[in-house]
C-alpha cells in the first residue's frame, strides 16, 4: 500500500496540483506575446524595480543575519544579566507587521514628529539649520524591515546553537579556542543551514512587502505590480511583473541549495543533551552583551508598540465603534477559518505521503508547500486570472441559453480570498503537521490497522491526538501571518470589506497615522502568544531546566541496554544499543 497510488494519494496530488495553480498561472503569462505597456514599463522604471528590490534584499540580508546571530550567540552561550528574558523577548518584533512599524517611525520621525521638535525645541533650530535623516526612503525601508525580520535569523541561529555537540565545542576549547574563535571558526560554520535558511525566510518577506516601500515611497516590483494592474489596467503586464518577482524568489532558493552543494551537517543527539558550556560575562562585556541584545528589541518593538498605546489611548474614543469591532469580527474570522481550513489540508496532504511515499505524491506537497516562498501580489494575480476566467466562462454560458447573468462566482468573494490566504500560508501548517508526523513510528500505524481501523480512523483516533500540542502550534502561526497580510488582502477582498490590516494601511496613507493606532495594536496584541509560545518550545527542547539527577536518570542505560562496542571511553557520551 506504500508503494501504490491509492485514493488518499490520489486526493493529495490532486490537492497539490491546485494549490500549485497560481504559481503555474503567473508563469504562463511570460509565454503571452508581449504588449505595448509592458515594453513602456521595460524602457522606463524596469530597472528602478530590479535596483531598488536587489537594493533592498541586500541591505535587509545583511542586517538580519548581524543582528541574529549575535543576538542568538549570546543568550545561548554567554552569560549576562537579562539573558533569560531575551532569549523570549527578542522574538517580539516578529508580531509587529513591517508597514505598522515604518508607520510608527515616520510619526516620530518626521519634521513635525516629537523627536525633530524636540531638537528644534533644545538647540533653537529652524527649518534647514540640521540635516537629519530621512526615513522615507531606500534604507529607512531597509532598516524597518530589519528590525521586524531579524528574529527569523535569531530564531533558527538559536535552534542551531542549542543543538551542537557538546563535544565539538569542548575539543576547540582544548586547543586553545576561546569564545570569538569558537564561535566564529566552529559554531558558525555548522549552523551554516540554519543561518541561510533564515536569512532566506526574511528575503522572501522582503520581497513580498508592499505596505512599507509604498509608504515610503520606493519603487519595487511590488509596487510595480499594484500600479500596472490597477493604474494602467494592463493585467497581462502586470502577471509578467509577478513573473519576474517570482523568479527572483526561485532563484534565491536555487542559490540557497547550491551554496551548500553536498556539504552535510551533523550533530550528536546524545551530545545535545548535555547542557552548553557558558561564557560568564563581566564589566564592560555584560554590558555590551545586554546593549546588543537591548537594542533591536527596544527599537523594533518596545518603541514603537509604546507609541502605537500613546496614539491608541488618545484616539480611541473616537476610533473604536461599531465599524471597528466588525473590523475585528472580519479579521478574526477570515484568520480563524483559514487557519482551521489550512490544518485541515496540511492533515490530509502530511498523512497522504505518509501513507504512499511515491514520487508524485511527493512532488504534488512540496508544490502545495511552495506558497510561502510567493509573494502575497503574485499570488493574487495567480489567483484572479484563473477565477476571473471562470465567472466570464460560466456567465457567458447562462447568457447564451438562458439570457441570466450568474456575476461573479469566484473573484471578488471570500472564496477567493480564502483562497489566496490558503496558498500563501499553507506551508507554514504543512510543515509543523508533517514535522509532528514524523516523530511518531510507523509501527503504530500498523498496530492500528491490525486492530481494523481504516487510515482515515487512524489519523482521527490516533495521530490527531498525539499531535495536539503541534496542531496548536501550527493553527497559531497561520493565525497570525494572516491577520498581518496586506497585498494579497488588499487585491483578492471583497468590495467593502476591511480587515484590521487594510484599515491600518488605509489611514497610514491619508497620513491619520493616530487614528490607525487602534487597528495596528489589535494586530501586533494578535501575534504576541504564538510568538512567546514558540520561543518557550525552543528553549524546552535543549532541556536546558534539566536537573543534575534528571541528567543522570537520562543517562543511565536501561536493564534491555548495553553500551556500543564502539563507543567505549571515546570523549562523546556513551549511547545504547538493545542488548
Amino acid at each position: 500500500m506504500r508503494g501504490r497510488l491509492n485514493p488518499w494519494a490520489l486526493g493529495a496530488v490532486v490537492v497539490g496540483g491546485m494549490l500549485a495553480l497560481p504559481a503555474l498561472v503567473v508563469f504562463g503569462a511570460l509565454l503571452t506575446p508581449d504588449a505595448g505597456v509592458w515594453a513602456h514599463l521595460a524602457e522606463t522604471v524596469l530597472a528602478d524595480y530590479l535596483l531598488n528590490t536587489l537594493w533592498l534584499a541586500l541591505g535587509v540580508g545583511l542586517g538580519t543575519l548581524i543582528i541574529g546571530v549575535a543576538s542568538a550567540w549570546l543568550v545561548t552561550l554567554c552569560r549576562f544579566p537579562g539573558r533569560r528574558w531575551f532569549e523570549w523577548a527578542l522574538l517580539l518584533p516578529l508580531a509587529m507587521p513591517a508597514y505598522i512599524i515604518a508607520y510608527t517611525y515616520t510619526g516620530l520621525l518626521d519634521f513635525a514628529g516629537p523627536v525633530q521638535t524636540l531638537l528644534r525645541d533644545l538647540t533653537g533650530w529652524g527649518y534647514g539649520d540640521y540635516a537629519f535623516p530621512e526615513v522615507r526612503s531606500l534604507g529607512g525601508a531597509a532598516l524597518m524591515l530589519t528590525l521586524v525580520l531579524y528574529p527569523y535569523v535569531y530564531l533558527l541561529a538559536r535552534a542551531a546553537f542549542l543543538e551542537q555537540s557538546v563535544a565539538v565545542l569542548e575539543v576547540s576549547r582544548s586547543l586553545g579556542c576561546g569564545a570569538w574563535c569558537g564561535f566564529w571558526r566552529v559554531a558558525l560554520p555548522l549552523a551554516r543551514p540554519s543561518l541561510v535558511a533564515g536569512m532566506s525566510l526574511a528575503l522572501m518577506e522582503t520581497l513580498a512587502d508592499y505596505g512599507t516601500v509604498h509608504y515610503f515611497g520606493v519603487p519595487t516590483f511590488t509596487t510595480g505590480i499594484f500600479r500596472t494592474w490597477f493604474g494602467m489596467g494592463d493585467e497581462l503586464a502586470a502577471a509578467q511583473l509577478a513573473a519576474m518577482l517570482l523568479g527572483l524568489v526561485l532563484l534565491l532558493i536555487a542559490l540557497e541549495r547550491a551554496s551548500r552543494r553536498k556539504a552535510r551537517f551533523h550533530h550528536n543527539a546524545n551530545s545535545a543533551a548535555r547542557p552548553l558550556p557558558g561564557y560568564q560575562l563581566r564589566g564592560a562585556r555584560a554590558v555590551g552583551a545586554f546593549l546588543v541584545c537591548l537594542l533591536p528589541l527596544l527599537f523594533g518593538f518596545l518603541v514603537p508598540a509604546a507609541q502605537l498605546g500613546v496614539w491608541a489611548w488618545q484616539t480611541a474614543p473616537a476610533m473604536v465603534d461599531v465599524a471597528f469591532w466588525r473590523l475585528i469580527g472580519h479579521s478574526l474570522g477570515l484568520a480563524g477559518g483559514t487557519a482551521l481550513i489550512a490544518l485541515a489540508v496540511s492533515l490530509f496532504l502530511g498523512y497522504g505521503h505518509r501513507l504512499t511515499p511515491h514520487w508524485l505524491v511527493r512532488s504534488a506537497v512540496r508544490l502545495a508547500a511552495m506558497g510561502y516562498a510567493i509573494p502575497g501580489t503574485v499570488i493574487a494575480i495567480g489567483i484572479l486570472i484563473p477565477f476571473a476566467w471562470f465567472d466570464n466562462v460560466v456567465d457567458g454560458f447562462l447568457r447564451e441559453h438562458f439570457d441570466v447573468s450568474s456575476g461573479l462566482l469566484l473573484s471578488g468573494t471570500l472564496v477567493a480570498l480564502v483562497s489566496g490566504y490558503l496558498v500563501r500560508f499553507l506551508a507554514v501548517s504543512l510543515q509543523t503537521v508533517e514535522a509532528g508526523l514524523g516523530r511518531i513510528r510507523p509501527t503504530m500505524d500498523d498496530a492500528a490497522r491490525s486492530l481494523g481501523l481504516r487510515p482515515g480512523q487512524v489519523l482521527l483516533q490516533v495521530h490527531v491526538p498525539i499531535l495536539r500540542g503541534s496542531l496548536l502550534t501550527a493553527v497559531l502561526l497561520v493565525f497570525v501571518d494572516i491577520m498581518k497580510e496586506l497585498p494579497a488582502t488588499l487585491v483578492l477582498r471583497p468590495f467593502d470589506f476591511n480587515t484590521l490590516a487594510v484599515r491600518a494601511f488605509e489611514l497610514a496613507a491619508d497620513e491619520r497615522l493616530a487614528d490607525s493606532s487602534t487597528a495596528a495594536l489589535a494586530i501586533v496584541a494578535a501575534g504576541l502568544l504564538p510568538v512567546i509560545l514558540l520561543s518557550r518550545t525552543i528553549t524546552a527542547g535543549r532541556g536546558e531546566g534539566v536537573s543534575e539527577e534528571g541528567r543522570a536518570v537520562a543517562d543511565t542505560p536501561r536493564a534491555d541496554e548495553a553500551p556500543c562496542d564502539s563507543c567505549a571511553r571515546c570523549e562523546a557520551p556513551v549511547s545504547y544499543r538493545p542488548a
